[in-house]
C-alpha cells in the first residue's frame, strides 16, 4: 500500500495512531509503529495513546508524575528511533470520556508533570486547561458508532477542530461525512489520521507543502489555517483544512 500522492504537499503526517505499550487495545510497539509509518512514506507521526479516561495500559493509581512519565515511554522510544533515521516523532494524547474522545496536541509533557488538575477534569475544564497550556482539542471521530460508545455526544464549544477524515471508518463513510458536514457548520478546521492500533491500519494522515518543526508548529498551524494550509485524507479521499473535497 502507497500513500496518495497529493500534488503540493509532499510532506504526509500520521495524527492519531496508539502503541501496544500505552494503549491496551495498541498490537504494536511505538518503535514498530514508528518503522511501519517510515517505511510507508510518512515524514512523522503524532503518538496519541489513550489517556486515563481511555483505554490506557498504564497504571491509572500512579502518582500523578510516574504516570505521566509512564505514559510517555513509548513517545521517547519511537523519537530516539525516529531521530536515528530521518522520522519525526511527535508527543499527543487522545482523551477519554466515557467513550467521547478528544485528541490534543500541543501540550509540553513538562507542563503536563506540573498540573495533574488535567485527570479530573471535565470536557468543559479541560477545553480552559488545555488551552492555558497553549495546545488544542480536537473532537476524535464524533459520529463513530462503536460498543464503547454508549452515546454520540457533541460538545462543539469545547472544541477546536474536528477529526473529520478517520481512515478507520473506510468500511463506514458515513461516519466521516457526517464529521464533515458538523465541521463545517462550526466553520472550524478539520483534521485526519489512520486511528492506526497496528501496522495493518495506515495510510491516513495530513500533508503539508512544508515539513512540521515539532508538536507545537503542528498546532499552531491548525489554529491559523486557511483551506489550502494542508491536505486531509483518509487514503481514499482528499479535502482541504476547512472540509472541501479536493
Amino acid at each position: 500500500m502507497k500513500l496518495l500522492n497529493i500534488e503540493g504537499y509532499p510532506y504526509y503526517y500520521e495524527t492519531h495512531c496508539h502503541s501496544s505499550e500505552s494503549s491496551a487495545c495498541g498490537s504494536n510497539t511505538s518503535v514498530e509503529m514508528a518503522k511501519a509509518h517510515k517505511e510507508m512514506g510518512y515524514t512523522g507521526m503524532i503518538l496519541t495513546d489513550h489517556n486515563w479516561g481511555g483505554n490506557t495500559a498504564v497504571d491509572r493509581s500512579l502518582p500523578w508524575r510516574d504516570f505521566v512519565d509512564r505514559f510517555f515511554e513509548p513517545f521517547y522510544a519511537a523519537k530516539k528511533w525516529g531521530e536515528a533515521n530521518d522520522f519525526q516523532v511527535f508527543p499527543g494524547y487522545e482523551a477519554g470520556y466515557d467513550g467521547t474522545e478528544f485528541l490534543i496536541y500541543g501540550l509540553d509533557i513538562q507542563w503536563m508533570r506540573e498540573h495533574p488538575e488535567i485527570r479530573d477534569a471535565t470536557v468543559a475544564e479541560q477545553f480552559d486547561i488545555i488551552h492555558s497550556g497553549g495546545a488544542l482539542v480536537v473532537h476524535a471521530h464524533p459520529f463513530r458508532e462503536a460498543f464503547y460508545i454508549k452515546e454520540i455526544r457533541l460538545f462543539p464549544e469545547y472544541v477546536d477542530g474536528v477529526e473529520a477524515v478517520n481512515a478507520a471508518h473506510q468500511m463506514r463513510p458515513d461516519f466521516n461525512e457526517k464529521a464533515l458536514e458538523y465541521a463545517r457548520k462550526l466553520g472550524v478546521f478539520i483534521t485526519g489520521g489512520s486511528d492506526s492500533h497496528s501496522v495493518s491500519l495506515l495510510g491516513g494522515g495530513m500533508a503539508f507543502p512544508q515539513k512540521i518543526a515539532d508538536i507545537n508548529d503542528f498546532a499552531a498551524t491548525l489554529k491559523g489555517a486557511r483551506p489550502d494550509d494542508y491536505r486531509v485524507t483518509d487514503g481514499i479521499n482528499i479535502y482541504d483544512a476547512y472540509g472541501g473535497k479536493i
